[in-house]
């Protein structure tokens, strides 16, 4: 459980459209990946790709979240409800374009200014459990800005890299680099208020650009989207304090492509 002191809002990006697996019957963010036990009757129920986040949320006490959608996703608000069913108070924004995902976790600033935030993407399946525990502690007891969860990268070329040194300060972070030495990425994270605003601040500025065709991105996003790691590189330089935590064991699997997909839903069965 996090510190009492820390209030601790869960954020959910799920703006994204989906192209990589397209077309899909839901929102990938529905798409079940096992099963799980319904707490009331015990019966077996579907477990989707968004409930490994909610269930990490709730180990470590983040019990208020906010999952933001894109216009026409309205069925995971028909699936998940105001939370009951994971144990956490679920609120929805929608929103109709975003620059990024970064952009798509500023649409909850009024929401959330002033209180620390724990986020994650829901189509990445990832451990442990307590992650939000370990990473909260870390933000409470280095008085970081931003803790990252650190995971060994799976491919450079298609995620942010991290420079952290040995107390666990991240000295840099090099997106999507042709090839690296460095072998964390990222997956999760937590942050103050100071970050919060940083953010809001630095997508103001990004908006300002009027960048219709967002060639300002293509070089770092295929798909032309501002990255989450571009705010963070842009803090680091900034002087805010980033720390990371590695968690060199664990694995991690994105089930944004149809053959991730198809891995995930192989291993959970072999659970059975």
């Amino acid at each position: 459980m996090h510190d009492g002191n820390l209030d601790v809002v869960g954020l959910v990006p799920a703006a994204g459209r989906g192209n990589r697996i397209a077309p899909l019957p839901c929102s990938k963010e529905l798409y079940p990946i096992g099963f799980r036990r319904d707490e009331q009757s015990g019966d077996l129920r579907a477990r989707v790709a968004s409930h490994h986040l909610f269930e990490k949320f709730r180990e470590a006490g983040v019990l208020r979240a906010y999952v933001i959608l894109r216009n026409g996703k309205w069925d995971i608000p028909a699936y998940f409800g105001d939370g009951q069913m994971v144990g956490i108070n679920v609120a929805y924004l929608a929103i109709t374009d975003s620059l990024g995902p970064p952009d798509t976790l500023d649409r909850t600033y009024h929401f959330v200014e002033g209180k620390s935030v724990a986020v994650a993407f829901p189509d990445i399946l990832f451990g442990p459990d307590d992650v939000f525990a370990r990473l909260l502690a870390r933000l409470r007891d280095t008085r970081a800005d931003l803790v990252l969860g650190m995971y060994p990268a799976h491919d450079v070329r298609v995620l942010d890299m991290i420079d952290v040194d040995s107390e666990g300060r991240v000295r840099a972070i090099v997106l999507k680099p042709t090839s690296s030495d460095l072998r964390y990425t990222w997956l999760c994270a937590v942050w103050n208020p100071a970050f919060t605003r940083f953010m809001h601040t630095f997508l103001e500025h990004e908006r300002a650009k009027a960048d219709p065709d967002r060639l300002a991105y293509r070089s770092i996003d295929a798909q032309g989207d501002l990255p989450v790691g571009a705010v963070i590189k842009a803090a680091i330089e900034k002087g805010l304090h980033v720390q990371g935590l590695a968690f060199p064991n664990e694995r991690y699997i994105d089930i944004g492509t149809p053959e991730n997909l198809m891995e995930a839903v192989r291993r959970s069965t072999s659970r059975l």
